[in-house]
């Protein structure tokens, strides 16, 4: 019986660190008086927020068009990835719903599609009165895939008060999607969508070229802002990034560009994403402002 005893002992021992601690996972309403609906976030605390009462930094994570804010917790291959981020960088991980194309951006036709107001003002203010956050962009960065990828970006540009960095994996940066590599049953799908929030692009293109990314390298200039970029060389986006990249280049801007290998999929979001958490690290450290 003692031996019996001493083997489950020493059995328990040994699984306890294989299993570790994990990440917890929040679902929040997070109401919109600017739309007057009311829609959902999910939220990664790591293992160590339940222990400390330190402050922690915030990373907004966007999803792409078609999608919704649970996303990155359902659809990457490794369902426990922000999980393993959060833990590992001390971060806390915001995935607030961005419908399933918005643009992230406060349309000019559509009071029910404010997403910018949305984003940096209803979310955030939201999150810092629940959490211990950083209050501070110095504290706060914000990235994501395709149309979030260009939500990131666009918000950050927009509100640079806000964030410290931002960061586009496979974005949608050009919302004059004949600039994409689409073929004519996909542009077909999508035009009603983006003629509802812009109006139609051919009777108002200013409206696309004054909310994309691509045409804002003089204001990402002078914001000062770290910036990573990358898009996988078989996706459909990749001319738009690779002109934004060109323009980024040609005005001095620095920011960090890659293409990998790999087209519009999760297996290649899956790989990108640590790579952007990486770098924001390095942005938060010099920061001041990694948890301790």
């Amino acid at each position: 019986m003692k031996n019996t005893t001493r083997f489950l002992i020493c059995a328990t021992l040994l699984v306890l660190p294989l299993l570790g601690f994990s990440a917890k996972v929040d679902t929040l309403d997070v109401p919109s008086a600017a739309m007057n609906r009311s829609m959902r976030a999910a939220v990664v605390l790591p293992e160590s927020y339940a222990k400390s009462k330190t402050t922690y930094p915030v990373l907004y994570l966007l999803h792409g068009g078609g999608g919704q804010f649970s996303d990155w917790l359902k659809q990457t291959p490794d369902k426990m990835l922000i999980h393993k981020l959060a833990d590992q960088y001390n971060l806390i991980v915001v995935m607030p719903e961005g419908d399933r194309l918005s643009g992230y951006l406060d349309s000019p036709t559509q009071k029910d599609n404010l997403f910018e107001t949305y984003l940096t003002k209803e979310v955030i203010g939201k999150i810092d009165n629940t959490y211990r956050t950083i209050r501070d962009k110095k504290g706060r960065v914000i990235t994501g895939l395709s149309m979030g990828g260009h939500g990131a970006l666009y918000l950050a540009t927009r509100h640079p008060e806000l964030y410290c960095a931002a960061g586009s994996m496979s974005g949608a940066v050009d919302l004059n999607y004949k600039t994409w590599r689409l073929d004519p049953g996909f542009e077909q799908r999508i035009e009603p969508q983006f003629s509802r929030i812009l109006g139609p692009m051919g009777s108002t293109p200013d409206n696309y070229a004054a909310n994309s990314v691509v045409y804002m390298t003089d204001k990402i200039k002078a914001n000062g802002q770290k910036i990573i970029i990358d898009c996988g060389v078989d996706d459909f986006l990749i001319e738009p990034n690779r002109e934004l990249h060109r323009r980024l280049v040609y005005s001095k801007v620095e920011h960090d560009y890659t293409e990998h290998p790999g087209g519009h999929t999760w297996d290649y979001w899956q790989n990108s994403l640590p790579y952007h958490v990486l770098f924001f690290q390095k942005v938060l450290k010099a920061n001041g402002t990694i948890a301790q």
